[in-house]
């Protein structure tokens, strides 16, 4: 379909090699009328495009749904279709990153977060500095609200250094009931075990080979490699620590997240902690000799039933 500036511009043309503007409206099907239609579009559109290619320089791995939720979070009252012609009119499409096909095999996900700080996911992810030195990142997810709770980076972390961030962790945002991470040396560590028992919380390892298991911190891992690693320069592990732990930040408080509603993570987070703290109040005052400082635990976690599961599997 031929659009309606395209059609002046061919009745134009036809007027130029000496056609009357009368034949030439009939032959391109153009009222003679909205023949000097001027559009007041680009005039319109102007400062939304200006916003838009601020945010193509400034993230530029983002595509246009991102871009509306981040323009919609600078106060503007537009819809996606808006902004999806604006980007591509600008040239600011860029070239889709292949995803990985994922197996869908039918068998529920063990022990599935319905709220914050059930489940906590954490692994590594290695890259290389500019200089030749290696380093590896130790990154906790929590699952439900999709935060990232810490990236730990240096040349080598071992199952010490693992505890360390944990304990970390646990004194800032309390304990989860269940951390689940793949069968790494350091995770299956005799010390992190005997540490989560005596911290009252459940390591559940995902089966040897199933990276999918722990889909969670493979997402998160994912969005590290390609907006961060892989655009950033790394001169030395010193930058590469301060340039990560600025993503991080960025990553929780203004990345808009599609799983979120394109919220941030940090704002799912807050609401449904606000929400626990209401509910405690009211659970204190109908009970005063409830502690007001309790938060009751989101329903529907059948954590029970998904250990009986993962024994059942493991068996």
């Amino acid at each position: 379909m031929v659009s309606a500036q395209a059609r002046r511009e061919q009745v134009d043309f036809a007027v130029s090699l000496g056609a009357s503007v009368r034949r030439a409206c009939a032959l391109m099907d153009v009222s003679r009328s909205a023949l000097r239609y001027v559009s007041t579009m680009p005039a319109r559109d102007a400062e939304l495009a200006t916003e838009l290619q601020r945010i193509s320089r400034e993230h530029r791995v983002y595509g246009h749904r991102f871009a509306w939720a981040l323009v919609r979070r600078g106060g503007w009252t537009v819809n996606k279709k808006r902004v999806r012609r604006l980007w591509r009119a600008l040239g600011l499409s860029r070239r889709p990153y292949r995803k990985t096909r994922k197996l869908r095999t039918g068998v529920p996900r063990v022990l599935t977060p319905t709220g914050p700080n059930q489940v906590w996911a954490y692994d590594f992810v290695h890259d290389t500095c500019a200089n030749g030195q290696k380093f590896k990142a130790l990154t906790v997810v929590d699952e439900w609200t999709r935060e990232s709770l810490a990236v730990e980076v240096d040349a080598r972390l071992d199952a010490v250094r693992v505890i360390a961030v944990l304990e970390g962790l646990f004194a800032k945002h309390g304990t989860p009931q269940v951390l689940r991470s793949d069968n790494g040396p350091e995770f299956i560590a005799h010390a992190l075990r005997l540490w989560a028992i005596m911290k009252h919380s459940e390591i559940a390892t995902i089966e040897p080979g199933k990276p999918w298991q722990n889909g969670s911190v493979e997402s998160f891992h994912a969005t590290l490699r390609r907006e961060c690693l892989d655009a950033e320069y790394f001169a030395h592990l010193r930058e590469a620590k301060i340039v990560i732990e600025q993503w991080r930040w960025e990553y929780n408080t203004q990345r808009p997240h599609s799983s979120l509603d394109y919220r941030t993570p940090s704002e799912v987070g807050a609401e449904v902690r606000a929400a626990m703290k209401s509910e405690s109040r009211a659970i204190a005052i109908l009970d005063p000799g409830a502690s007001c400082e309790a938060v009751p635990e989101p329903r529907g976690l059948g954590i029970t039933e998904d250990r009986e599961k993962l024994a059942l599997r493991e068996a």
